[in-house]
């Protein structure tokens, strides 16, 4: 069996935004059939929350929205020579960590048809539920191109990953 695509999505601590994406994401990529053929993880540029769980506001939009809660997530900070075949920058600021490390990010929004000017993923750490809600429909509105994206590279033909 050829090598799973590999997507990372990348936020600040790893308990709100990335895991809320890697969700979203996980289902889009199963409702297009391509369960098997994609695995997508989640990370942070911070070490600050190491360990936690996914924030239980993040938690409680994902139920509201038809999600997995995404139980079971260990925030977890991203290192030099985590390689993806596809890393997802939730904000500028994500993206220019990321180069630092040698990672070459694509921002999340970038696939979203409709974003126009700043393509950061709003924060919600700091806001109520409102602030998760619109957090989610900005994922949610970027699942659909970056499944497109995939399923156009898995069609071009590329060499299985060693190791």
């Amino acid at each position: 069996m050829p090598t799973p695509y590999s997507v990372m999505v990348v936020c600040t601590g790893n308990i709100c935004r990335s895991p809320m994406a890697e969700v979203v994401l996980r289902e889009r990529f199963a409702d297009a059939g391509l369960a098997d053929r994609v695995v997508v993880d989640s990370t942070g540029i911070s070490d600050e929350e190491h360990g936690n769980p996914v924030d239980r506001r993040a938690r409680a939009v994902l139920q509201a929205g038809g999600y997995p809660t995404g139980d079971g997530h260990r925030a977890r900070q991203v290192r030099a020579g985590d390689e993806r075949d596809l890393v997802l920058a939730m904000t500028d600021a994500h993206a220019r960590a990321l180069r630092r490390l040698d990672v070459e990010p694509v921002l999340f929004r970038s696939f979203d048809p409709a974003a126009t000017g700043d393509l950061d993923v709003a924060d919600p750490w700091y806001g109520g539920a409102q602030d998760f809600e619109d957090c989610l429909a900005q994922i949610e509105a970027a699942a659909d191109g970056i499944v497109d994206h995939v399923r156009t590279e898995l069609g071009n033909a590329r060499p299985a990953k060693n190791g």
